[in-house]
């Protein structure tokens, strides 16, 4: 079994619980998410299944669409509603300081992660760190959030929706954090759903708890759906044998050549998804980034 399974993560469980769900239902070993939601969010969580996971780093970079709420006035130590409150303020904002403070946080910002996260220090995660009582130093650094809207007014609980289209690496509870140190209130997220990643959206998932045994292949995509949007190459039998085996295909030999250095396209022979390759143009060739696919010699 090999492909790509858009999953609606459901609150409650984590991204790694799906896959593991995952995993018992297919038989299949290798089983790999793109993007990892934390256990409260829900939204889509892209699952590579079979030799699919080698292309989980080429999605991993992708844009991804949140729909989220904030609340105001209170601040947690994991940055949402699970963590430990550690404290509340009043709260007398406004829509338009709201308003000012999304416009704040639109653009390239720096952003601190939260101590609640994925991200490794000498090869611990940094939450388990944080539960053992451990404050380490976390860099800022660098995204992008490209749109940050308000969807509702706030609520006589101080809470407001927000919708927002971010680059890689953005925490959105950071972003709340961050917005509630801006009004001088504390903020905590309260919900968070992944409406998009990668150019899949939410209403082209399956719930997790409609999976099984007798459908789960109904809903597997192919393989190259994950990197759907990379130009492909179409080679000859040769040129499949070759980069089958690992090699370089030289650019001059190909029916397209006006590659950037670094851009990656998939290679395709005969109708069927053989990999991906990366161009090098000090080398004048393609080579072998992963291959899913092998092409023999008869």
């Amino acid at each position: 079994m090999c492909g790509l399974l858009l999953v609606n993560k459901p609150s409650g469980i984590t991204s790694f619980g799906v896959a593991a769900k995952i995993r018992k239902i297919t038989g299949e070993k290798h089983i790999g998410h793109t993007g990892t939601l934390d256990p409260m969010a829900t939204g889509v969580l892209p699952v590579l299944i079979g030799r699919a996971t080698k292309l989980c780093d080429l999605m991993l970079c992708a844009d991804k669409c949140y729909k989220a709420r904030i609340k105001l006035g209170v601040t947690t130590d994991t940055l949402d509603i699970t963590g430990n409150v550690l404290s509340q303020s009043p709260v007398s904002v406004d829509i338009n300081g709201i308003d000012k403070a999304l416009n704040k946080f639109t653009g390239e910002i720096l952003q601190s992660p939260p101590m609640f996260s994925a991200i490794k220090r000498d090869g611990v995660p940094l939450y388990r760190l944080a539960r053992e009582g451990k404050e380490v130093r976390v860099d800022a650094r660098k995204v992008t959030v490209y749109s940050l809207n308000r969807e509702t007014d706030i609520n006589e609980d101080n809470e407001f929706e927000v919708s927002c289209r971010v680059s890689k690496g953005t925490y959105i509870r950071s972003l709340a954090r961050d917005i509630g140190e801006y009004l001088r209130v504390g903020a905590t997220l309260t919900a968070l759903c992944r409406t998009n990643t990668a150019g899949f959206d939410i209403k082209d998932c399956v719930g997790l708890d409609k999976l099984s045994k007798e459908n789960i292949s109904d809903y597997i995509l192919p393989s190259d759906y994950a990197v759907r949007d990379l130009i492909a190459v179409n080679v000859t039998k040769a040129q499949a044998v070759r980069f089958s085996n690992g090699g370089c295909l030289d650019f001059m030999r190909l029916p397209l050549s006006d590659f950037c250095d670094g851009e990656c396209v998939k290679i395709n022979y005969n109708g069927d998804f053989l990999g991906v390759a990366v161009a090098d143009k000090e080398a004048g060739a393609l080579k072998v980034r992963c291959i899913i696919n092998s092409v023999g010699k008869e």
